[in-house]
């Protein structure tokens, strides 16, 4: 069947989407936790980094479910579930910071991953830094969002902090802030952990 594209032996052409193909390639781990007795530190961060990212999956399930019943209850019977809004709004951020740890064990964060490919091709050290510095970055990100997220939780439990109408529907604010400082905190001593792995040796333990 021709098609109108040269396949096979046209040269050029096909060498230069095989290259394309190949840069674009997106490249992440398999997500295996490293056996405990090899690397104790990365089996305990990806352990809690799953767990997790589990309790962030199975929460994006529920609240489909939520706004699905929301929707039918406002369209079909006149009876909206009361607060959906607000718990979907302060979910979505809730559930990134569950899941960002494990993007990060995993490699997953997104970046220009075929810029680091021509680099290591030509320099696997240079490849190695410029991984570990952005991981680095990641760090000092997470570091920031935590230490401007920490005073609000606090602040929050001692004044019994909430959002909604109160006498309509209101729910505590203080376990949103506490995942977001939680996940803030296991994906900065990810990032930290995986620029350490990645100056050492590629796939390094500890």
């Amino acid at each position: 069947m021709n098609d109108g594209l040269p396949h096979d032996g046209a040269g050029p052409f096909h060498d230069t989407v095989r290259a394309m193909a190949e840069d674009i390639e997106i490249r992440a781990d398999t997500g295996t936790l490293p056996a405990f007795a090899t690397a104790p530190i990365g089996f305990a961060l990806g352990s809690v980094a799953n767990l997790f990212s589990a309790i962030g999956t199975i929460w994006i399930g529920l609240m489909m479910v939520m706004i699905v019943l929301d929707v039918i209850g406002r369209n079909f019977f006149n009876a909206p579930i009361t607060g959906v809004a607000e718990i979907a709004g302060r979910s979505v951020v809730a559930i990134v910071f569950l899941q960002i740890a494990a993007a990060v064990m995993q490699g997953r964060l997104t970046r220009a991953d075929f810029l680091i490919r021509r680099i290591g091709s030509a320099s696997p050290g240079a490849a190695r830094l410029l991984d570990s510095l952005f991981l680095l970055v990641g760090a000092l990100v997470f570091a920031l969002i935590l230490w401007a997220s920490w005073p609000n939780t606090i602040k929050a439990f001692e004044t019994s902090e909430f959002f909604g109408v109160q006498g309509v529907f209101t729910i505590p604010t203080l376990p949103f802030r506490a995942i977001t400082v939680l996940g803030c905190a296991v994906a900065l001593l990810a990032c930290l952990y995986r620029a350490a792995m990645t100056w050492r040796a590629p796939g390094g333990a500890a």
